[in-house]
Order: C-alpha cells, then structure tokens, then sequence
C-alpha cells in the first residue's frame, strides 16, 4: 500500500469512533476493549501497523484513556496513524517484558471490579490464551466486532465516501475489460494486465479471477494458462484497496469475442435467469429486511429457473476495511438491515466442467432502500 499517512480520515472521525467504542463497552457491561492489529485498528485510528508474533493491542478502558501497547521497535510506525493527534497513550514494550500484563493495567486503570472484555477478532490464541490467564477466571469473554457490531458494520459518511470511490475505480477497471479477452490469450496475461489496471486506479490489488470456459464454474479459480477461444464464457471478479484501506470488489461475466460469439441457447436462459436473480436481491435490500431475505430473494428465482443445485456460494458478503465482513447475505443470518450497511449482491450459477457465471455489485443500504456502488452493464459483453 501506498504511504497511508496521506490517506487518512480527520483525526475527529476517529477521536468520535474511539467515543463510540467506549460507550459501547460500557452499554454492554464490559470493563473495556482489546483491539489488535488489522482492520479493528484501523477503523478506530487509522493505523494499519503489523508487528506480526509480537503483542500490538489497542486497549479502551471504559472509564479512562485509551492505550496502544506495542513494540518500541515499531513506534516510528504510528506517524503514519492518527494516534499521534489523538487522546491515546503509547507505551512501548521491549522483548522480556510481559506486554500482556501491560494489557491488562491499561484495560482496568481505576481498580473496578473486573467484569467483562470485549476481544478484537484479530487477538490471536497465543495472546489471548496469556491475557485470560492474567484475569480472574469468571468474567466473560465477547467479541469486540459483536459489542461495537453497530459501529464496525454500519458505515459512515465518510466511509461510504471511500466505497462509492472504490466502487467507481473498479468499475474503471471492468470498462476496459473486453478490449483484453481475445482469442490466443491467456487467462494469466489477462490477469497481468487487469493487475496493471487495478493499480492505477488503487493502491493496491486484492484479487484477480479470471475464469474461462470450465475454469468459470470453479468460484473461487484466480487464473491459469488456459488459452481463451471465441465464444468462451469468462467470469472476471477483481478487486483493490483504495484510499485508507476500503476495499472494491465486482464481477460482470463476459463472452470472448463479445455476446454474439456465444449462441449457446442453454446459457442464454441460464443468463437470464442470474441476472433476474441479481436484481431481485438487489430490490429486496434495505432498511428492516434481514440479510437472509435478501439471500432468499435471489436463491429463489435461481430455484424457480431449475438451477438452484449450481448456486453453491452465499449471496454476498460485507465489506469496507476487510473485504470479507458483516453483515454475510446468506440463509440463517437474521441480521436486519440497517442504513450504512455496506455489501456485495453476487448470486452465481456454475456448471461443473463446462462454465459458469456471476454478477456482482457492492451495495450501501439507505433510508428507503439501497445504493449501488457499481455501474457498469450487467449484460453479457
């Protein structure tokens, strides 16, 4: 990634987020928070410092000030962070000394009777399983992402800002995407070129998939020397990080050669059938549903087409900081949608050996529906 000193939020967007989480702790009864590294860290201070074994932890005591504890080694690190502008100690720790204890003073500065802790979900065993042994054996455990869950999965206006940009940047990307798909190419030349394209409109590349043919059926494939021929069927999903670390992600299906190279009648239906089966989850998103309604919606039109034993994925997944998260648009997630959620509406139909297809937008939920963050044409191309 690129210098993300320069691509930070106002240090009030994170002093108020850092507000939030306390309150949030304090609502749930906990005695405060521990956040490690990654996206958690990022959000609440725009610091995406990695100090890989070595203990970094973001403490938020309910009554008192925030700690950041990491390695002195790694200090030089946080100016690229808001943390130096905001109300947050920093200590610093050498190798022999106990950071976990260090942890646990900074979570209970004013000596009140341990309740409860709120864990970051990137807190790894090796830390946890230390920090457990340093409290009393009673309290209870919760995951941060859960007790903050309206802070850390409903975006802000600033963080929308950063997905409608990502959003648009990646949809530059698929613009240019048919002039690649000719015949005698491969699907990694596509993909080195896509990785050239996504970099001049991001900071970095998350993923590239470019599926063709039987390779199409296969959701997760990247890319391989297959050789495109006409009339091929080829997913094409990509995505990069953008600004502080908000992340796109679209896939359109495209036929080598353009949509009349393909005269297959049977995937024409199938098409068809995937694209009604988009825009019904896509209608179906917003304020008061729950994300497994928005699931339904698509699986059901799939279904109805005969297809519903070849769509073998979710329906969508959220993201912002990651580009994997809350809330998953899949059966049994009773989640209700609430304005700012931000994720991507990606039903998919794959005929094992022979292709398959995916249409993908990322959405924000708003006050009366939602907002779609990708705008290039979901026909085939």
């Amino acid at each position: 990634m690129s210098d993300p000193s320069i691509n930070i939020f106002p240090t009030e967007v994170y002093a108020a987020r850092l507000e939030q989480a306390q309150a949030g702790a304090a609502s749930a009864g906990l005695n405060g928070l521990i956040i490690g590294t990654g996206a958690e860290l990022a959000y609440l201070t725009g610091s995406w410092l990695s100090t890989h074994e070595r203990l970094t932890a973001l403490v938020i005591p309910v009554l008192g000030t925030p700690t950041i504890i990491l390695p002195s080694v790694d200090r030089g690190d946080l100016a690229l962070s808001a943390i130096p502008d905001l109300d947050i100690k920093v200590r610093g720790w050498v190798d022999g000394e106990n950071a976990h204890n260090l942890a646990i003073e900074a979570l209970d500065p004013t000596g009140m009777q341990m309740l409860g802790v709120g864990i970051g979900s990137s807190i790894t065993a090796d830390h946890l399983i230390p920090i457990q042994g340093l409290l009393p054996v009673n309290i209870r455990y919760e995951l941060a992402v859960n007790v903050l869950k309206e802070l850390f999965v409903s975006k802000d206006d600033a963080e929308i800002t950063q997905l409608r940009a990502a959003g648009a940047a990646i949809d530059r990307v698929h613009a240019q995407v048919p002039g690649l798909l000719t015949a005698g190419r491969t699907e990694r030349e596509v993909a080195t070129d896509l990785e050239a394209l996504i970099l001049r409109e991001h900071t970095e590349v998350d993923f590239i998939i470019v599926g063709s043919g039987p390779n199409g059926a296969n959701p997760h494939h990247s890319f391989s020397d297959r050789v495109l021929q006409t009339g091929d069927i080829v997913v094409l999903d990509i995505g990069g990080t953008f600004g502080p670390g908000y992340h796109s992600d679209c896939t359109r299906t495209y036929v080598v050669g353009g949509p009349d190279a393909q005269s297959n009648a049977d995937f024409n239906q199938l098409y068809d059938a995937l694209y009604a089966a988009q825009l019904a989850a896509v209608a179906q998103a917003r304020p008061g549903v729950t994300a497994e309604s928005v699931d339904r919606a698509a699986r059901s039109v799939i279904e109805a087409a005969g297809y519903g034993e070849q769509f073998i994925h979710r329906t969508g997944h959220g993201i912002g900081l990651s580009t994997h998260e809350e809330p998953f648009i899949m059966a049994g997630n009773d989640l209700v949608l609430e304005p700012g959620m931000a994720f991507s509406i990606e039903p998919g139909i794959y005929i094992d050996g022979v292709h398959g297809a995916r249409i993908e937008d990322i959405v924000v939920i708003t006050d009366d529906g939602c907002e779609t963050l990708n705008n290039q044409p979901k026909e085939l191309q």
